[in-house]
């Protein structure tokens, strides 16, 4: 009898979130911490003075972490502390779905994506460089902080802050100074830190059989409730600003045409996930996909016991034409029927070198 494979284990997705004093960051942050949609945030600051705390139930505080209310923590950092924090933030006792990064004072973002890529801390994953901009005072950043410039050039995803306050006519030329920086990153506009929830963590992508669908929260009523009150309909619909694909097969994608698809992605495709079956490239194995800007990673995962063997991907940007994303996905199916594929196909064996390229193996260091 066979036994039954290892539960998957779980990475969760470290946010690095930049932006210049004044841009909205924190104010982003907060929001983030109010509307969480029942995930369980780690947050790594320099100064608590930042976050909110008063305004948010704290249920204890211990040396420089402080834990809020609802299962998120928050740690004031340095950035030599950086790891530290990130190992006790990822421990199994936290049960954290995804950790915020807030980039001021602790070091240039570019410097923590690095340090992250770098990190030893098998628990985590690089989630993206967000870096928060306002719009309404951009051409006086960029004098005082010329740096900005390549920060938006390695950034993931760019949120134009405070569009109420900018004509469009400087967003549109905004838009542009991002893509003058060689950028492919997606852009959203924002007002008050705005932003869907959902581009950054999505309760529907949490893997290892955790719950697909749930219930809503008190907090989730809450806000709902609130919001029809105060008839704020623009909390209820950010998500009009990007764009999501939801792709489904159930024939097996081929190796080679999907990387040619992934290593050609269009800008603005800010983030992919889900799991792939690649039928006799590996029999044993569906593949964990997680995309954020050009970072990609796969991880091979035991198929459990009468698991459907699908290809589950979504895929989250702004700008992006769906159905052309959803065309080229299904020109990356294999010919075959389902199931028709042998492991002795060596052509196809030869394909996952590719895919391969991108499964991490210890002591590896990501580029």
């Amino acid at each position: 009898m066979n036994a039954s494979p290892p539960p998957r284990s779980r990475q969760i997705p470290v946010i690095v979130l930049a932006g210049f004093l004044g841009s909205g960051k924190t104010t982003l942050l907060n929001h983030l911490l109010r509307h969480r949609a029942g995930n369980r945030i780690g947050v790594i600051v320099n100064d608590f003075g930042s976050i909110e705390i008063d305004a948010m139930t704290v249920s204890g505080q211990v040396g420089s972490t402080v834990s809020l209310g609802g299962g998120c923590l928050c740690c004031a950092v340095d950035a030599s502390e950086l790891d530290t924090y990130l190992e006790t933030l990822t421990r199994p006792a936290a049960r954290l779905d995804v950790i915020v990064i807030e980039a001021s004072g602790l070091a240039e973002p570019q410097e923590l994506v690095r340090m992250l890529l770098a990190s030893d801390n098998p628990h985590i994953v690089y989630g993206g460089l967000v870096e928060v901009v306002d719009a309404a005072e951009f051409g006086a950043t960029r004098e005082r902080h010329p740096e900005i410039d390549r920060h938006l050039a390695v950034a993931d995803l760019v949120v134009l802050n405070k569009t109420d306050r900018a004509g469009e006519q400087e967003c549109a030329h905004l838009r542009q100074a991002v893509e003058a920086t060689g950028s492919t990153a997606a852009v959203i506009p924002a007002t008050y830190g705005r932003i869907d929830p959902e581009l950054l963590f999505d309760p529907a992508l949490r893997p290892d059989g955790e719950e697909k669908a749930r219930q809503l929260t008190f907090e989730d009523l809450y806000l709902e409730e609130r919001a029809r009150e105060s008839g704020d309909e623009h909390g209820a619909h950010l998500h009009t600003v990007y764009e999501s694909v939801d792709f489904t097969s159930d024939v097996p994608m081929d190796p080679r045409r999907l990387m040619e698809f992934l290593d050609s992605r269009p800008g603005g495709l800010y983030r992919i996930k889900g799991y792939v079956d690649f039928g006799a490239g590996d029999v044993d194995n569906a593949y964990a996909v997680h995309a954020v800007g050009r970072f990609l990673r796969f991880v091979p995962k035991p198929w459990t016991r009468g698991e459907p063997r699908l290809t589950r991907l979504v895929l989250i940007g702004s700008g992006i034409d769906a159905d052309a994303l959803r065309k080229e996905l299904e020109g990356c199916r294999t010919a075959g029927e389902p199931g028709r594929e042998t492991a002795q196909d060596a052509p196809h064996e030869r394909a996952m070198w590719g895919v391969l390229r991108y499964v991490r193996q210890p002591g590896d260091d990501d580029a």
